[in-house]
């Protein structure tokens, strides 16, 4: 059952996911394969990086820089134009894609961090506490196994997401570099960034607090509010503060010392300063001027 659901995954994969895209990086996908019984390869290199999961089996990988035993739950990385060789007396069951980088459709950033890749020296990784590489996989094998044939974008997503992890599955970096913390944070983080602050506006709302949150450096979260916003960090939450006062003014009652500290300002006098230079008006000026409005709104509607 195992191997009829890998096989009709490939040929899934095949026909739908050989050109997976990215806003950052764009893959061609040589082939995807299913081998349930591998058995020796010649010495040989190819000029694209190929990874192999074992599924089942032991055996040996080889290349110029030493040999790594294979087992269940090891995924290994084959090099560009790095002469190696797999081994096997049993047979080992692997599945396995190759590929390349397209660089006419990828960033510079991007392009280096996989040139990095091809330079690494950790080849081998055991897969048995499931990291994201793995469970990606098998999920992707597992859905278009499974009638998940017709969600074409899905299925290419799923695939550029995998062939995306192995950069941080090889990596020998203790630490995500710039180019990799912005291939990996898409805008889902700026989005996670923009709830957390409008959620939590009555605290202080630091950028390290909101950047260890998202599990990202306070420089990237910088970056992300300048290049996609136009705007620094503090001034966002700034406006979102007063946004979130000029609500509170307009549709309740309560007093501005509090509002200034339900939106976070923390006194009654900052929040005026920020609140006046923004608006041009204080807040007790705008709540008075927004109630009048309101009550000759009234007067017109009942007439």
């Amino acid at each position: 059952m195992v191997i009829q659901s890998c096989k009709l995954s490939e040929a899934i994969l095949t026909q739908y996911a050989m050109e997976p895209l990215g806003e950052e990086i764009a893959f061609k996908v040589h082939y995807w394969g299913v081998t349930p019984k591998h058995f020796n390869t010649p010495l040989h290199r190819h000029s694209f990086f190929e990874v192999c999961y074992v599924l089942s089996g032991e055996g040996l990988y080889k290349d110029m820089d030493g040999q790594y035993p294979l087992k269940k739950g090891t995924v290994f990385l084959s090099r560009p134009n790095v002469q190696h060789q797999i081994l096997s007396e049993t047979g080992l069951f692997l599945v396995f894609v190759a590929f390349e980088i397209l660089h006419e459709k990828s960033k510079d950033d991007a392009i280096s961090m996989f040139n990095r890749l091809a330079k690494t020296n950790k080849i081998c990784v055991n897969v048995a506490d499931d990291p994201p590489t793995s469970l990606i996989w098998r999920a992707l094998v597992d859905y278009t196994s499974n009638g998940g044939v017709n969600d074409f974008n899905l299925i290419t997503n799923m695939a550029h997401t995998l062939i995306l992890s192995f950069n941080s599955m090889f990596s020998e970096a203790t630490q995500r570099s710039r180019s990799q913390e912005k291939m990996f944070s898409s805008p889902t983080h700026l989005y996670q960034a923009k709830l957390f602050i409008r959620d939590n506006l009555s605290e202080p709302l630091k950028l390290e607090h909101v950047a260890n949150y998202l599990h990202i450096s306070k420089r990237h979260l910088s970056r992300l509010f300048s290049n996609e916003l136009r705007e620094s960090f503090s001034n966002y939450i700034r406006k979102e503060r007063v946004k979130e006062a000029v609500r509170l003014l307009e549709t309740t009652s309560i007093p501005i010392k509090e509002i200034a500290d339900v939106t976070g300002f923390g006194s009654v006098h900052y929040f005026t300063r920020v609140f006046t230079e923004m608006m041009n008006v204080s807040p007790a000026k705008y709540r008075y001027d927004y109630e009048k409005i309101v009550q000759k709104r009234g007067i017109l509607n009942n007439n």
